[in-house]
């Protein structure tokens, strides 16, 4: 190959990378600071095609997408000092590109380091403001539009952060409280579930002795209708017989004979001694009347 053609090949590869290292594209996603010596000359580079002077202009580019940031469990003391152990999360996105550059020179986990310990101070300011019960259920959306609220104009501030939401994922007791508040539970169950079985036994108790009661009304009831009914009939009954033999005494008494002979000789190895002319035998030794 030729000299002239080696340098004109030579020049060639370097205005290709002179030109690489002088163009530079921002995404609509991003945001980005263009800097010279540096120095920051472009605070907010708009998203498309730009270019730069190679070794004299950097760029540094961030990412404008909401991000989430998983801050670790802390411990708070509530308004009464009771401690609590809160797991929380935070969402940001760059809002001004120059005040997070100059603040975290760029690096997303100092930004994000400084974000977590603005939002622990915020949420223990909060919480110790409130007692545990406000902070557990009754105030717990107040408790996220305050922090929402102080948190993003300080850190807009300071490190051009903007916080758009702040969640609580979880709070939890201590380890060494959690069993006692626990058993505490269980106790006040027991002693609950022990006052339930004794009313329901007293209701029990009660039931039963108002249906032994009915019971033994009705059983009395019965009896004494079944008695009268009893009473009624023995005395018809009784009525009966003594319209009927009243129309016949002399039938009536050797009816009653019959029967009376009946009972006593129809029993063997009975032995009894009599008057031949009692009363006993008097339908035996004579007819009846005639019409009798």
């Amino acid at each position: 190959m030729k000299p002239r053609s080696l340098y004109g090949l030579i020049a060639a590869l370097v205005l290709v990378l002179i030109g690489s290292k002088s163009v530079y594209i921002v995404k609509e996603t991003e945001r980005a600071v263009l800097l010279k010596f540096g120095e920051i000359v472009n605070a907010d580079v708009e998203p498309g095609l730009h270019f730069k002077f190679p070794l004299i202009n950097v760029v540094r580019k961030f990412d404008s997408r909401v991000v989430t940031l998983d801050a670790r469990p802390q411990a708070y003391l509530t308004l009464e000092k009771k401690r609590l152990i809160v797991d929380s999360f935070v969402k940001w996105r760059v809002a001004e590109v120059q005040k997070f550059y100059t603040a975290t020179s760029g690096d997303e986990f100092r930004a994000a380091e400084l974000l977590s310990t603005r939002v622990e101070g915020e949420l223990r300011n909060q919480f110790g403001e409130r007692t545990l019960t406000e902070v557990v259920s009754g105030q717990r959306e107040e408790v996220m539009a305050d922090v929402i609220a102080k948190l993003s104009a300080l850190t807009q501030s300071e490190l051009g952060v903007e916080v758009v939401d702040v969640r609580i994922k979880r709070i939890d007791l201590p380890a060494e409280v959690s069993s006692s508040v626990y058993e505490r539970m269980r106790t006040e169950r027991e002693r609950l579930a022990r006052e339930l079985r004794s009313r329901g036994k007293e209701l029990a108790e009660g039931i039963r002795a108002d249906a032994d009661r009915q019971k033994t009304v009705i059983e009395a009831e019965a009896y004494r209708e079944s008695e009268l009914a009893r009473g009624e009939g023995d005395a018809n009954a009784a009525r009966i017989y003594a319209e009927a033999y009243s129309q016949n005494p002399e039938f009536y008494s050797f009816h009653r004979s019959l029967q009376a002979y009946r009972n006593a000789f129809g029993q063997g190895g009975d032995v009894m001694l009599l008057k031949p002319d009692s009363d006993f035998f008097k339908y035996l030794g004579k007819p009846l009347s005639n019409g009798g």
